[in-house]
């Protein structure tokens, strides 16, 4: 049997997740980028993990300064989703997709969206080579939600944003 990666494409594409930005900083410029690929590792100790396609700014970022931060993205946010992908309006020159958003600093240095329903703040635990991805575990240094102001996370299944039922 041969490997197909159009399969595969269309195959995993039929899994659910959640979407967040993850974002780091270094030299005073703010990274961030949407991802799905996320999920949690262990609760002893605390780590997560993400995996960043390896040529991007924020991957680069991410590994400059040794910390990340990931902001959950709740219904209705699709386009902050849509921004950080690289689907929003072209920024001018010198701009930064942070610009017209609430962002507060974690103590790690890393950008959080105030609008996320909850956050993550990590230092780099470990980094894997994952072929075209970077596979970032975080050590949870802090975290924090808003479950009560957002009742259901934003969702992607099958190129597409979903709602729960």
């Amino acid at each position: 049997m041969t490997f197909d990666p159009t399969t595969f494409r269309q195959t995993m594409r039929l899994w659910a997740t959640g979407v967040t930005i993850v974002a780091a900083q270094h030299d005073g410029v703010m990274r961030g980028i949407t991802v799905s690929s996320f999920t949690s590792v262990t609760l002893d100790p605390p780590l997560i993990l993400v995996c960043i396609q390896k040529p991007t700014e924020t991957a680069q970022a991410i590994i400059a300064s040794g910390s990340f931060a990931v902001s959950m993205l709740g219904e209705g946010q699709e386009d902050i989703s849509n921004l950080f992908a690289g689907f929003g309006p072209e920024l001018p020159e010198g701009a930064n997709y942070f610009d017209d958003l609430d962002v507060m600093i974690s103590e790690n240095g890393s950008p959080i969206l105030e609008s996320a329903m909850g956050w993550l703040d990590c230092a780099v635990h470990a980094t894997h080579d994952g072929g075209t991805h970077h596979i970032f575990v975080g050590r949870v240094l802090e975290a924090s939600g808003k479950g009560d102001e957002f009742k259901r996370p934003l969702l992607y299944y099958d190129t597409e944003y979903r709602q729960f039922g």
